[in-house]
Formats: structure tokens, C-alpha cells, sequence
């Protein structure tokens, strides 16, 4: 038993599930259903893309837009999500949907997804993290839609504008840009569109941010002092990053 529970350590179990959750998810890439064409992309591409989706990385061996069908792209989206917000706050907001009690070894694993020392509220935490992600990617969406909608019709408008919406807040790197302004060019037709732009650069930097800084921001309503040092020191990079590229564009 020991020896058992030894080896099912946390980190081992998240390590495990990011493994089985990429593996399923380049097996659902790679069916034929997933593909436009109706002809497979093959397991090795399948497993590459969502590879990259989970751990949101944003390389692609295949064109998103121009390659997978709505199957595909719905399963993409999924990857992404939970790539992005943590594969364990998922499970524990699955959990939580049915009705599941929380137990200890379930909030050992929590803390070691979102890198925490405690045990005490962590579900709570999860809740508004999770929470306060879907507004944000929700307002995204809404405002990315003023653009998208008039371009691409209702049904297309609004489902772009979720899936980049979410791709940006989770800095995912995904887009679904093919069929208008050819492949491989990302958000490049729109280049010389401030609001666009400005939603999608708002929406990484907030996902970039991390959970932890929107808690020491929301707690210490940003009083400089009072912020943590991890807080202190991303906001001053991502202003850094920030200004030095916008020079640099310029």
C-alpha cells in the first residue's frame, strides 16, 4: 500500500493526466470526422496539434481553419481550454457539477495544479478562478463580435469570436483564419485594426497575468506595497515587454 501510494504522488497523477488528455485528444484530431476533407490527418499530426493545444503553445504542423471540421475545431477549442486553465481545476469544477464531494487527495492534487502550499479554500478559489476566466473570455468574445459578426455573419461572427477569444486568453496561439485571408496568417488581414488588436492583446495579457496576480490584485486593489513580489515583478515585465515592442514596431 505504501508503495502504492508513493507512486500515485500528485505531480506523477497531473503528469499522467495531461498525458492521457493529449493522447485522447490526438486520437479525436486524427479521425476522419475532424478533417473537412474527410480523410485523416494522421496520428502523428493529430497527437503534434493537440500537443500544442494543451500545453498551448501555438505551433501547428496543419492549417486550423482550412484542415478541421467543426468536430475538430470544437475538439481543438476543448484542448486549449483546459490546457489553458489548469487540467485539475477542470476535473474539480466536473466534479463539483456532479455533485462529488472534494476529498483530500483530490485537494492535494488542486494545490499542486495551481502551485499552491495550502489546503484550506481551495475549491473556493478554483470556483472564482474559474469564474472570473469565463467572464473575461465571455466579455472577449462580446466585444471581438463587433467586428467578427458584420464580417462573417451572426452564426460564424460569434463562434469565431469565441474560439479566439478563448485561443487569446489562454495564449493558446490558435486561429481560425484560413478560409478569409489564407492559411498559416493568423489575425494578419487585420492588421491595421486597432479594436481587434487591442481586445486580443488585453485578453493575453490578462491570461498571461495568472491566476495569482488577479488574486493579489482583487485582494490588495492595487495598493503597490501591499502587492506580492511575484505580482510586483510580472507587472513590471509585462509593461517592460509591452513598451519595449511597441517601440521596437514603431
Amino acid at each position: 500500500m505504501w508503495k502504492k501510494n508513493r507512486w500515485m504522488r500528485p505531480e506523477r497523477v497531473m503528469a499522467l493526466g495531461f498525458l492521457a488528455l493529449i493522447v485522447l485528444g490526438g486520437v479525436l484530431l486524427s479521425l476522419p470526422c475532424a478533417a473537412q476533407n474527410g480523410r485523416s490527418i494522421g496520428l502523428g499530426n493529430g497527437l503534434f496539434t493537440a500537443t500544442s493545444a494543451v500545453c498551448v503553445t501555438g505551433l501547428v504542423a496543419v492549417d486550423t481553419g482550412t484542415t478541421f471540421s467543426l468536430f475538430g475545431q470544437l475538439t481543438l477549442l476543448l484542448l486549449i481550454q483546459i490546457g489553458g486553465l489548469g487540467f485539475m481545476a477542470f476535473a474539480t469544477l466536473t466534479m463539483m457539477l456532479l455533485g462529488r464531494k472534494i476529498g483530500l487527495r483530490d485537494r492535494m492534487l488542486l494545490r499542486e495544479s495551481m502551485n499552491t502550499s495550502g489546503l484550506s479554500g481551495l475549491v473556493r478559489l478554483t470556483r472564482w478562478y474559474l469564474t472570473a476566466a469565463l467572464v473575461i473570455e465571455g466579455g472577449g468574445a462580446v466585444l471581438l463580435a463587433i467586428r467578427f459578426v458584420p464580417l462573417l455573419g451572426w452564426g460564424k461572427g460569434v463562434y469565431f469570436s469565441i474560439f479566439h477569444a478563448v485561443s487569446a486568453f489562454c495564449n493558446a496561439g490558435f486561429d481560425l483564419m484560413g478560409p478569409i485571408s489564407g492559411e498559416f496568417t493568423s489575425l494578419e488581414s487585420f492588421v491595421g485594426d486597432p479594436f481587434v488588436n487591442g481586445v486580443v492583446i488585453m485578453l493575453i495579457l490578462l491570461g498571461g497575468l495568472g491566476f495569482f496576480v488577479w488574486e493579489d490584485l482583487f485582494k490588495n486593489r492595487l495598493h503597490w506595497k501591499k502587492l506580492r513580489l511575484h505580482t510586483r515583478v510580472a507587472l513590471t515585465l509585462a509593461a517592460v515587454l509591452v513598451a519595449v515592442s511597441y517601440t521596437h514596431l514603431r
